[in-house]
């Protein structure tokens, strides 16, 4: 006995073929299409990746490159604005303040060493409690 579905490819198959050429039409039109529309550039390697890239990742989301372009020129605006030119002069440091300077940092390092407690003394140790069934209870009467 012959399912539904056997009787129905029976009675349709040959509109088979007419769909296999219609399709194949649309897809051979849509192609060629595709190849009007798309100016035909033979690149190769790093500038057909380049071109990828653009494609894929800045198109898509002009307005969010626009942004962060924006907003790195006002970050770069504000530092340039607030650069203060008198102190790029004074930068230059003579040899004898530098020698002055690194002695004063070794005193004041010896000054602030902690010697409140010799190295050779043994830390507190820290209290672990032991469990309820070792302790000893002891009453007293």
């Amino acid at each position: 006995m012959k399912t539904p579905r056997d009787l129905l490819f029976e009675q349709h198959q040959d509109a088979k073929s007419k769909l296999d050429a219609i399709s194949s039409e649309v897809v051979a039109r849509s192609r060629e299409e595709q190849h009007d529309a798309i100016p035909k550039l033979r690149i190769s390697g790093l500038s057909n990746f380049a071109l990828l890239l653009w494609r894929e990742l800045i198109l898509p989301s002009r307005r969010v490159w626009a942004g962060l372009a924006a907003a790195w020129v006002l970050i770069l605006a504000v530092n340039f604005a607030l650069r203060d030119p008198a102190l790029a002069g004074k930068a230059k440091v003579s040899a004898p303040v530098m020698m002055s300077f690194q002695e004063q940092q070794k005193l004041l390092n010896e000054l602030l060493v902690d010697r409140s407690l010799p190295d050779d003394v043994d830390r507190p140790k820290s209290f672990l409690p032991r469990p309820r069934s070792e302790r000893i209870v002891v009453v007293m009467t």
